[in-house]
């Protein structure tokens, strides 16, 4: 049955408790769950994104189920952009709303770059929005009990992802030039990592995620079994730099003292800020979060993937700030120190991360046919290899 998100339930927040690094097994039960399901529901394919007609009439049969009367949708709009999942605006009107809002639906296609749980996203999205702006949460259908694909209904929210006025522009955000505009989104930026890794998330309603053990590896052990099963499970073709990889990072798993929440894809593109005043007004995309090591989410930023460089040459994390003033002001105000063998371990396993999605998940979407943006993930393909040169070149400078 679907759900409000206030109420989801599901399997025990355990992990198994196995510290053994080749014990595939040792993953969080509902990420489990989805990997599994991402194989079963593969032969359903090829997928047919829906009309906007079609997803008026699915949300107007969710919002009916959920008991709201004489339920109007219209207006319906498919948003661009994103490899990953489906959003559209929306206006809806009801007996007890008769003058309407505006609302998002984010959905999931059959297979994406990354397969992950509306449950979880909305779960730790209203957690956080206690500290920081993030999209309120109104309804989940995790398992497409009614909907007809995973979704949650999100509340809209205004602002902009990138400078309206900016002539360089990126996919999700990635290659945009932030200009004047990085003084007053800088210092909130930094302030995103340092609140969202501390976060009392023991007293949040987390009931879809397990918790690593404080002191042991389980924080990196989790995330190298989820990635290698997601690849393992969409491989189209073998290749052998990402087993190498996948042996060093087992070989090489950190300790992490103290579990923080993590949220997984915090850069360039995944936060929106109003204009004129630069004042953030949601952090995006909390998909990829769990609890975990916050060198993970710094070594994610630091990317240069996600960042550009100035006129003088100078590489900008998410075109905003230098790498080095980034972990500065980062350590300054959380008081975590950035452990430099530490980092480089995460940035490691992100390059994998990285490959993994974008050799095995997407080319294995693309091919099934099971993704409405076949030609972006294609794409996504090509752009794999750039991981394959950092992987190999971050290992040599390890051994």
């Amino acid at each position: 049955m679907a759900t409000d998100v206030n109420a989801i339930q599901d399997a025990p927040a355990t992990a198994t408790r196995n510290s053994d690094p080749w014990d595939r097994t040792a993953v969080e039960p509902r990420l489990k769950v989805i990997l599994d399901r991402t194989v079963e529901w593969r032969p359903r394919g090829p997928y047919r994104a829906k009309s906007d007609a079609e997803i008026a009439a699915m949300l107007t049969r969710f919002f009916s189920h959920h008991g709201q009367r004489d339920v109007v949708v219209s207006g319906v709009r498919r948003m661009s952009g994103g490899a990953s999942k489906e959003q559209f605006f929306f206006d809806i009107a009801h007996a007890d709303l008769p003058e309407g809002e505006r609302l998002i639906l984010r959905m999931d296609p059959l297979e994406c770059i990354a397969q992950t749980c509306r449950g979880r996203e909305a779960q730790l999205q209203t957690a956080m929005g206690a500290v920081l702006p993030v999209a309120p949460v109104r309804l989940v259908d995790m398992d497409a009990e009614v909907m007809d694909q995973p979704g949650s209904i999100l509340e809209f929210v205004h602002g902009v992802t990138e400078p309206s006025d900016s002539s360089a522009k990126g996919v999700s955000g990635m290659g945009s030039q932030m200009g004047d505009w990085a003084p007053r989104l800088a210092p909130q930026f930094v302030d995103a990592f340092v609140k969202t890794h501390g976060f009392d998330w023991a007293g949040a309603d987390l009931s879809l995620f397990a918790a690593p053990r404080p002191g042991t590896t389980d924080a990196a052990l989790w995330q190298v079994n989820y990635w290698s099963e997601l690849w393992w499970n969409a491989v189209v073709e073998p290749i052998p730099v990402i087993t190498l990889c996948e042996r060093w990072l087992r070989e090489n798993l950190p300790v992490c003292e103290n579990p923080v929440v993590v949220h997984g894809d915090l850069r360039i593109g995944n936060f929106m800020f109003e204009e004129p005043s630069g004042r953030f007004t949601a952090i995006l995309d909390w998909e990829l979060g769990h609890l975990g090591d916050y060198h993970e989410d710094i070594a994610w930023a630091i990317q240069r993937l996600f960042g550009n460089w100035d006129s003088a040459g100078n590489f900008l994390v998410s075109g905003l700030l230098p790498r080095d003033e980034f972990i500065a002001r980062y350590e300054a105000q959380s008081g975590n120190v950035v452990d430099p063998k530490t980092l480089r371990y995460y940035e490691i396993l992100n390059a994998y991360k990285c490959a993994s999605m974008d050799l095995g998940q997407a080319l294995r979407a693309a091919h099934e046919h099971n993704n409405h943006q076949e030609n972006v993930l294609t794409w996504l393909g090509a752009a794999g290899g750039v991981f394959l040169n950092q992987i190999v070149k971050m290992i040599r400078e390890e051994i």
